[in-house]
């Protein structure tokens, strides 16, 4: 609802990577959702820094605006998804750091103060730490991420974001969901139709 509310997820996630090895590569709040790119250190990290955020932030949240009965702030899960390799980790934090600018909010993503594009060019005051990434970052990463995506990389983005589907060649989605047990993720939305 406002600025601090914000402030206060950053703060909520700071904490969260004082209790659980995590590393937090990129992130973006946004007024109604938030990306993060996590690389778990443990096989339980994952799911116990996830579940942590989202408890401590609605209980925070329902005691700040006073919601006694409590009630629902998220809808459903987390989603997560695998990624492929360093080209296609590359295109998911550009995706996560342009969030702001896809949205129109700002005119360039690095003016979006709720992210790690602004954090990595600031000091902000109880931020979350951001872990150095497993790649290179390129020299013109501002203005990498300022630029329109290809389409079909955004639809293909999109599509993992909401589905938990792994990200990344065709051949190599289809050998790790069968690997994983993520078969669901490919099927098509909605109930399965009747067989006559």
């Amino acid at each position: 609802y406002k600025e601090n509310d914000y402030a206060a997820f950053r703060e909520v996630l700071a904490e969260g990577q004082e209790r659980y090895p995590v590393d937090l590569l990129a992130y973006c709040l946004m007024g109604n959702h938030w990306h993060l790119v996590l690389r778990p250190r443990t096989d339980r990290a994952l799911s116990d820094f996830m579940r942590w955020i989202g408890v401590t932030h609605v209980r925070r949240h329902h005691q700040h605006y006073h919601h006694g009965a409590g009630g629902h702030l998220y809808q459903g899960r987390f989603k997560s998804f695998p990624v492929q390799d360093d080209a296609h980790l590359l295109t998911l934090l550009r995706y996560v750091e342009a969030n702001p600018l896809r949205a129109r909010i700002v005119p360039e993503a690095e003016s979006w103060e709720f992210s790690s594009l602004w954090q990595r060019g600031h000091r902000g005051k109880n931020c979350p730490r951001l872990s150095a990434w497993p790649i290179a970052r390129p020299r013109n990463w501002r203005t990498i991420v300022n630029q329109a995506m290809d389409q079909a990389q955004l639809e293909q983005l999109r599509t993992s974001v909401a589905r938990g589907r792994p990200f990344g060649e065709e051949d190599w989605v289809r050998k790790i969901v069968k690997k994983l047990g993520l078969q669901f993720t490919l099927n098509s939305l909605g109930r399965p139709r009747k067989k006559s």
